[in-house]
């Protein structure tokens, strides 16, 4: 049995400004920070054997002070862009409201909580799974397999498409699947990585 640990970053600077963030490289909040402690103090009595987050520094940060939280800073790190945020494309780095007035309310949430309908030059949730899908299994399910305890920190997309994937859940119910920034989510797996049970930390 194995312990596969997600955990979405804490609040970034464009959450707060209400902005559309994907590949744009911003950082954590104070608050954020205070999210990503808490998160660290809510796994204190977790052992990991390794983590993985995205390249970008608002999932590293996160990951940063939980394992120094937890003291465990000298685990193995992976970094990869197959775990970054959804690219948003033309409306990354456009306020929320200003892109619904842009664009229309109607098309604006089309882009946000359809499952296969990108915005323009980004991608949609389809493309994201497809991503984080194939790293997942050929990079981290083998660790997993080991009977090792793994965490991940990345974004709302990226941990929406894991867990898709872990809970096998229809594309049609994913997209109002909500994750809280900075909030533990704890699956524990069998031999064969099938869900024996999952919880968020409160």
């Amino acid at each position: 049995m194995s312990k596969l640990v997600i955990v979405r970053h804490g609040q970034s600077e464009w959450n707060k400004a209400n902005i559309f963030t994907g590949w744009v490289d911003v950082d954590l909040t104070e608050e954020g920070v205070a999210e990503a402690k808490r998160a660290g103090e809510l796994l204190k009595e977790y052992n990991f054997d390794e983590a993985f987050s995205s390249t970008l520094k608002r999932a590293n940060r996160t990951l940063d002070i939980i394992l120094k939280e937890i003291d465990q800073t000298n685990i193995p790190v992976t970094h990869s862009e197959k775990l970054n945020e959804r690219m948003y494309g033309d409306l990354q780095g456009k306020n929320k409201d200003q892109a619904r007035e842009e664009f229309g309310e109607e098309q604006v949430h089309i882009w946000r909580r359809s499952f296969d309908v990108p915005p323009p030059g980004g991608e949609s949730l389809k493309d994201t799974l497809e991503r984080v899908t194939p790293y997942f299994e050929s990079v981290i399910e083998p660790e997993l397999r080991k009977g090792k305890d793994i965490l991940i920190t990345a974004h709302g997309n990226s941990l929406r498409s894991l867990i898709m994937k872990l809970e096998n859940i229809a594309p049609e119910n994913i997209v109002s699947v909500e994750i809280p920034t900075g909030v533990p989510k704890v699956y524990e797996l069998d031999e064969n990585l099938k869900v024996l049970s999952s919880k968020f930390l409160k």
